[in-house]
């Protein structure tokens, strides 16, 4: 299967759509859950793409090596993710093979990234409703590692990734490397992307 149609080829109107999962609101912001959002932001920085509302969420565009990539920021809240990708899919007639869904993993250690097409849901509930509303768990995927509370840490799961990152855990440098992959992902390939950052 080719990763990404050209134009002539189908009626989508772009070559990717990028989706941060996170949670709308200052007090969200730097949390763990929010990586994906933190990820679509410095893409947008990078090539000075502007947001604007559309589809229950934040919308850029931009160009990525002659392609044409949405970036979104559903602000449906973590939970209803999945109603704003759908719109965006719908808009934009977008397969699924040329959908990247950027969200944390806590079952990765802090910083490690994976990239593939499809596979399980993990108990990400972002995800969950992703693969609901599209009816279909084969879009590419970029696990970004927030990792688990250490040895002590008496916090459940869900408190732990609405926390924010530890300031040892570099931050910027998780999400530099996270958009680095996006990019050479799109620019690449898969299996390129995949050989490079996994």
């Amino acid at each position: 299967m080719r990763l990404f149609r050209r134009r002539g080829e189908s009626a989508s109107s772009l070559d990717l759509l990028v989706v941060g999962l996170g949670n709308p609101g200052l007090e969200y912001a730097a949390n763990r859950h929010n990586v994906g959002w933190m990820v679509v932001d410095e893409l947008a920085r990078r090539h000075c793409a502007s947001w604007r509302g559309k589809f229950s969420g934040q919308l850029a565009e931009l160009r990525l090596d002659g392609h044409r990539v949405a970036l979104l920021k559903p602000e449906t809240y973590m939970n209803e993710s999945g109603r704003s990708v759908q719109a965006a899919t719908r808009f934009f007639k977008v397969e699924p093979d040329a959908l990247l869904v950027v969200h944390d993993d806590t079952d990765l250690e802090v910083g490690r990234l994976q990239v593939r097409l499809g596979g399980g849901l993990a108990g990400h509930n972002g995800l969950r409703s992703v693969a609901q509303h599209l009816q279909t768990r084969d879009f590419l995927r970029l696990r970004v590692g927030v990792g688990r509370p250490g040895r002590g840490d008496p916090r459940p799961l869900a408190d732990f990734v609405l926390s924010d990152f530890e300031p040892e855990d570099d931050v910027e440098a998780i999400v530099s490397r996270a958009a680095d992959t996006v990019e050479a992902l799109d620019t690449e390939g898969l299996e390129r992307a995949q050989q490079r950052f996994n």
